[in-house]
């Protein structure tokens, strides 16, 4: 997927909000929380940890910069090497579902409104 098709299909998602920072990186959160940061050279998302561990090693996938050396189960997908787009798709939904499913009670009633 390119960097615009990413940000087409992250914009898709309820109440996802999208804001530039971080030296011009389009990053999506909900509900104030980050679950994808999307730079020209590849897509950062959160993920369980057994994605994390099976995808780890994948040809175009690696840890996070900055995120994974903290702790943190965030990938980066490279590009056409690395998921293909039905499978980065299906990753930023899963990141979306479990940043979402942190929020508290209210916010998720909230944005569900």
């Amino acid at each position: 997927m390119t960097r615009e098709e990413i940000n087409t299909f992250c914009g898709s998602l309820r109440a996802a909000l999208h804001v530039v920072q971080w030296g011009g990186a389009d990053v999506w959160k909900v509900g104030s929380k980050v679950f994808a940061i999307n730079r020209g050279d590849g897509v950062t998302f959160k993920a369980s940890d057994m994605a994390f561990e099976i995808l780890l090693d994948g040809p175009g996938i690696g840890p996070a910069p900055y995120m994974a050396s903290r702790g943190l189960k965030w990938l980066k997908n490279y590009g056409p090497e690395g998921l293909s787009d039905a499978a980065l798709r299906e990753h930023l939904v899963a990141s979306y579902d479990m940043v979402f499913a942190g929020l508290t009670k209210k916010k998720q009633a909230e944005l569900r409104a």
